[in-house]
């Protein structure tokens, strides 16, 4: 493949190691307006190179939140006109890498103290491998909430196993004014 850099086979050993689990759940994510929230994308985020489809979501409403305004507020001005949803998804995978925490990511090359930041090389690194490997999902911690993220791998998902089953549109100003409540609780 163009563009892609040589699989490292000692992360490759590492990740076979690790079982490949089923995941039954509800996951959430938040896009634009008018874009189905099944549409994977192969953008170059966190988990993939831009090789393959993968849909982001997380395991907390407020995680899927918090990914997309962090993307947001990077921006010189806060895009105040663009709306979104959160569509709640009925998930079903059977080959699951789940690294339940950042100490799980460090063998990996993962450095726990900068995982906020924007330093997806390590991470980009286990996704292709774990999308090499047939892992269908990779479930790990979201950079901007405390809770899990689920990383679909979309053509190694039955389109079947994937359902909208609740939408809501999201008011950024009333999600930031109750995370600044919690925070102050």
């Amino acid at each position: 493949m163009p563009g892609r850099k040589p699989r490292d086979p000692a992360l490759l050993d590492a990740l076979d190691a690790f079982e490949r689990l089923p995941f039954a759940g509800e996951a959430w994510r938040v896009v634009r307006a008018g874009r189905d929230p099944l549409q994977g994308t192969a953008f170059g985020g966190r988990w993939d190179s831009a090789l393959f489809d993968v849909l982001y979501t997380s395991l907390e409403p407020d995680g899927a939140a918090a990914q997309v305004h962090f993307h947001l507020s990077r921006q010189p001005v806060f895009p105040s006109k663009l709306r979104y949803g959160l569509h709640r998804i009925k998930v079903k995978t059977t080959k699951t890498l789940r690294l339940k925490d950042l100490n799980a990511m460090r063998p990996l090359g993962v450095d726990p103290a900068r995982y906020r930041e924007i330093l997806c090389e390590a991470t980009q690194a286990i996704g292709d491998a774990a999308y090499f490997l047939g892992f269908d999902s990779v479930i790990a911690p979201n950079a901007r909430w405390s809770c899990n993220n689920l990383i679909l791998f979309t053509d190694q998902i039955a389109p079947a196993d994937l359902e909208v089953i609740e939408s809501s549109k999201v008011n950024w100003n009333e999600w930031r004014e109750k995370v600044r409540s919690q925070r102050n609780e």
